[in-house]
């Protein structure tokens, strides 16, 4: 791998770091949560490794800023055992209490994660290497889904309240829980992709196993003692560890009802296969994408540079709604490359806490050297880079990378790069977009650039029944939350949005009755001295 003066000076010395940032390390986690309590660790210690160096150095090598508990199968197991008590097969004090009940933990835990942001964001920084604007939007984002999702379970909740009559049977019907989710969430949105699965299943009843990603857990030291005082005893545990040696003995057990992941179809699978009861295990999966853009003859291109350059490198492209592949219309190829070089050339890049900062060095160990075999590929099958400087690597950094023209033998033609890599091949049959969003493994979304209606339109009713979101004029993205958020073929199982949540990790449960007046007395008297927590009309303001 080459390293290129352009880049040599991107990391700076230890005294340019920013006091906050010096000031959050080293952290060492010694405490593991588990049945309302933080329980000493004894044991082995993970050391946390950061992209960005620490100290001063002839050259940058990411540092160690931390530790944290490498738990055992035994340490996993007995979490999962207080998980599975609290629930206590739906007779815990969780899962049995309100709606309301279940809500006023939610918003004290809101105030409670907002009182330690400061501290968070940092630690943020450190271990993903994400921008310091991004990582205060993750966070802020991530407190907006909390009370989006507080405000949808009252509405579910409202038209839960009264009953439904049919054929001579009244009935009341609500959700209830699932029993043990075991929550895992990605590096790339440590906090926010997490808390889209955690938050839903505390909230409609379930007890919850959580294990944080592996670049990403010292951000969660500052929220532990929020978890335990807010929730009962049991309600949440978090286990830290090798993934490899912690998961698949919870899975094993038979005990998880539901495996909330956010990751690679490859551990879904393997986690998937070790379970002994298939037909009780509910599976919520973000998996992976290799969403493309199709850039038509007539696109503004002001407009299709711009979200194209988003789309691939916000977050150096380590998402899994970035456009991961580029379809130009051969007749506007060349103007787009240039255009699309110069805007790359344009981008700020550099340390996460340096302001406007785009670029920054990427998260995972050894991911340089992936990238740059990636890279290595395409050119040795007729690629070139057309952006100076693309793929030039620096220890943890590694420079965009626009391939151009890119062929289905190349590895960045198929394979998720989830890094800065932007391939991009022109095409002149429509035909050719098509059949690749066709043949492809995933189907999550797509971006259409173009000013035709009649063009765009006929490309939209074939494409939907592909992909589960298709973008016009924009890039691929999550949100707004509101909206739905899945895909089609190996990309997710299971629809996460605000509302949607809150259904895949619950089912509907009705209590009924035949329409006569000894029940009628008897489910109005429950009703009416409020024996029940399940049957009330109790109604949430």
């Amino acid at each position: 791998m080459t390293r290129n003066p352009a880049i040599a000076d991107v990391f700076p010395p230890w005294s340019e770091y920013p006091s906050d940032m010096r000031e959050a390390i080293p952290l060492v986690l010694d405490r593991y949560l588990i049945d309302g309590e933080l329980r000493a660790w004894t044991g082995p210690r993970q050391e946390v490794y950061s992209p960005l160096p620490v100290g001063d150095g002839k050259e940058p090598r990411p540092g160690t800023v931390g530790e944290y508990p490498l738990l055992t199968e035994e340490a996993a197991l007995e979490a999962l055992d207080a998980a599975v008590a609290a629930y206590d097969h739906g007779r815990g004090p969780w899962p049995t209490m309100t709606v309301a009940e279940r809500i006023d933990h939610l918003e004290r835990f809101v105030v409670r994660m907002g009182e330690v942001k400061d501290r968070i964001i940092p630690l943020m920084m450190w271990e993903v290497c994400k921008s310091r604007e991004d990582s205060a939007k993750e966070f802020d984002r991530t407190v907006t889904y909390i009370r989006d999702t507080i405000g949808a379970l009252k509405d579910l909740d409202r038209a839960s309240s009264r009953f439904e009559i049919q054929d001579g049977i009244f009935a009341q019907i609500r959700r209830s829980p699932l029993g043990v989710v075991l929550c895992m969430g990605p590096f790339n949105y440590p906090l926010n992709e997490t808390f889209t699965t955690l938050i839903p299943a505390l909230i409609m009843g379930n007890t919850v196993v959580f294990k944080p990603p592996k670049h990403g857990v010292l951000l969660y030291t500052p929220l532990l003692e929020a978890f335990r005082d807010v929730f009962p005893r049991g309600v949440v545990n978090v286990v830290t560890g090798e993934g490899r040696q912690v998961i698949p003995p919870l899975m094993a057990s038979g005990k998880i009802d539901v495996l909330a992941l956010i990751g690679t179809s490859r551990t879904a699978d393997a986690l998937k296969k070790v379970h002994p009861k298939l037909h009780r295990l509910r599976c919520v999966l973000g998996l992976e994408a290799k969403n493309p853009a199709i850039i038509l003859p007539d696109a503004d291109l002001d407009v299709a540079v711009r979200e194209c350059v988003l789309g691939t490198l916000s977050f150096n492209g380590q998402r899994c709604t970035a456009l991961k592949i580029l379809f130009v219309h051969e007749k506007i190829a060349r103007e787009f490359l240039d255009r699309l070089a110069r805007a790359v050339g344009e981008l700020p890049f550099g340390m996460p806490w340096q302001k406007g900062v785009m670029v920054t060095p990427v998260a995972e160990k050894g991911k340089t050297a992936v990238l740059h075999s990636m890279v290595e590929d395409a050119v040795a099958q007729g690629a070139r880079i057309v952006n100076p400087q693309g793929g030039a690597v620096n220890g943890s950094y590694f420079h965009p990378a626009i391939l151009y023209p890119v062929t289905p033998g190349m590895r960045v033609y198929q394979e998720e790069q989830f890094g800065p890599i932007i391939p991009v091949l022109s095409f002149t049959d429509i035909e050719d977009p098509i059949r690749y969003v066709i043949e492809s493994n995933y189907g999550q979304q797509l971006s259409i650039f173009g000013r035709d209606p009649e063009v765009i339109a006929r490309l939209i009713d074939p494409l939907v029944n592909q992909v589960c979101r298709v973008n016009i004029n924009s890039q691929c993205q999550r949100g707004p939350d509101v909206f739905p958020f899945t895909g089609r073929k190996d990309s997710a199982e299971g629809t996460l949005s605000v509302s949607d949540a809150l259904r895949v990790f619950s089912i509907r449960t009705m209590v009924a009755a035949r329409e006569t007046e000894a029940n009628k007395e008897i489910v109005s008297a429950i009703v009416r001295e409020r024996r029940s927590k399940f049957l009330a009309t109790d109604f949430i303001i």
